[in-house]
């Protein structure tokens, strides 16, 4: 499990003054993930999360609703919506606007030598989004992932401790040391000879699924802040996908890139990122490396995901086979039909805990 093994950190480690790169250390693989940032012993103990109760074979499919001109649509009912597995009607046992349901907020920022000139823009507005949207019964924690993948920030509802750990990113490459790195020479996002790593997406995406967010319950998103372009990472982009579907995690790309990096080579970032974000009933938002579109980025995710709605039914096929179910979500008002965001679907796998999301 690479994201044991990356993140692990031995206890030797924490006594010595020594700054230790995660990516370089050698745990036990079956140690848990953790945070080595100082925890803030000015926070306040918060309560208990309020959870959303399922069952091993109940379905909760998250969604947002679009208008002709595109407005968010956040007064819909039960009756407004249908929902189909594999074409076959369901019947719903729950359906809510889920403004105040807790949420599971993951950022991943990309830190690779691409990034080096737009960084502090995505540390600014990161920040400056997680103090806007997070409440009391939320929850976040930050990811960074260049040459390796690393837990910068446990879960947290602090926001103080979610700044502190923003700010210390940094860029790495494969020559260490915060190097902006150079194209074609296994420290950028351009492929060289052999396997260089230099940007693991799909690890990324694929060891927080996994390992951070699949046994939570109730709303969880993932924010990517990067150029869309992966480099040596073991996963597949549709492993990466398949573990965002299980964990029932919507996806955001903020694709931020600073075009100049890429000189004559080519950048094909956006295209990779729709199929992610798409599948799971997110969407990709190019700024480029323009500041105020990145606020406004962060501005729609926000809206978005405080302008939810939640479906739940207990599907007509009760086997748990591990197939993957095709969902669709139609829903319309008194103009006609209206746009759904949500995931393509799910796979029909039965968690270790019996929660069958």
């Amino acid at each position: 499990m690479r994201w044991l093994r990356i993140l692990s950190i031995p206890v030797v480690c924490a006594a010595t003054a020594v700054p230790v790169t995660w990516g370089q250390s050698a745990p036990s693989p079956d140690a848990p993930p953790v945070s080595t940032v100082p925890a803030d012993n000015s926070s306040t103990e918060v309560s208990p999360r309020e959870t959303l109760h399922v069952t091993s074979n109940l379905v909760s499919e998250y969604f947002t609703v679009r208008d002709k001109h595109n407005a968010l649509i956040p007064f819909l009912t039960k009756n407004d919506c249908n929902v189909f597995e594999d074409k076959a009607p369901q019947k719903l046992t729950s359906f809510v606007a889920e403004a105040n349901q807790p949420l599971t907020l993951g950022i991943l920022i990309d830190t690779s030598g691409s990034q080096y000139r737009v960084l502090p823009l995505e540390q600014q507005s990161a920040s400056a989004f997680l103090k806007r949207i997070l409440r009391e019964k939320d929850q976040a924690f930050l990811v960074s992932f260049d040459v390796g993948v690393n837990l910068e920030q446990d879960y947290t509802n602090n926001v103080r401790e979610l700044d502190r750990a923003i700010s210390k990113v940094q860029i790495n490459t494969a020559a260490g040391g915060g190097s902006a790195g150079v194209p074609g020479i296994g420290q950028g996002p351009v492929p060289t000879i052999g396997a260089p790593k230099g940007t693991l997406l799909y690890d990324a995406v694929y060891e927080v699924s996994n390992h951070k967010i699949r046994s939570e319950t109730g709303r969880k998103a993932l924010i990517l802040l990067t150029d869309g372009e992966d480099e040596g990472s073991e996963t597949k982009p549709r492993d990466a996908i398949a573990a965002a579907e299980n964990a029932n995690a919507i996806i955001y790309v903020i694709l931020i890139a600073d075009r100049g990096f890429y000189g004559g080579w080519g950048y094909t970032g956006d295209m990779q990122m729709r199929a992610l974000t798409e599948a799971t009933g997110g969407r990709v938002i190019n700024v480029g490396n323009n500041g105020k579109k990145l606020e406004d980025a962060f501005d729609q995710i926000e809206q978005e995901l405080r302008t939810q709605y939640v479906a739940q039914y207990i599907p007509q096929n009760k086997t748990m086979d591990g197939r993957f179910r095709k969902v669709d979500i139609f829903c319309k008002d008194q103009d006609g039909d209206l746009k759904v965001q949500a995931r393509k679907g799910y796979f029909a796998l039965a968690d270790a805990d019996g929660d069958g999301e």
